[in-house]
């Protein structure tokens, strides 16, 4: 399986402090069949914390990297596990016609 994020949104202070990201998740396996959980991950940010970025010099990079240093664990299985099931639910496969005669018998 492979998996790509995505930031679709962000809530910020009028100091440009992000305190809310909104994200997807996707998972593609080995067929390209794909599966998408969609998140939402508040943060507390502190302006004179070490390693503060300003809003404007936020990269999506930035953004993923501490929506993943949540998205861990448990939570993290979890995610997986809803992409895994959307996927399973989903695949299509080839299929015989329903009114046609088994040969089977």
């Amino acid at each position: 399986m492979e998996y790509a994020w995505k930031v679709t949104g962000l809530k910020k202070t009028n100091d440009g402090t992000v305190v809310q990201t909104y994200w997807t998740k996707t998972g593609t396996d080995a067929n390209g069949n794909i599966g998408t959980f969609s998140g939402a991950t508040p943060f507390s940010g502190d302006p004179a914390a070490e390693g503060y970025i300003a809003f404007e010099s936020l990269t999506e990079a930035d953004v993923i990297g501490w929506i993943q240093s949540v998205v861990v664990g448990d939570y993290e299985e979890h995610v997986n596990k809803q992409i895994q099931k959307q996927i399973d639910q989903n695949t299509v496969t080839e299929a015989d016609m329903p009114w046609a005669v088994s040969t089977a018998e």
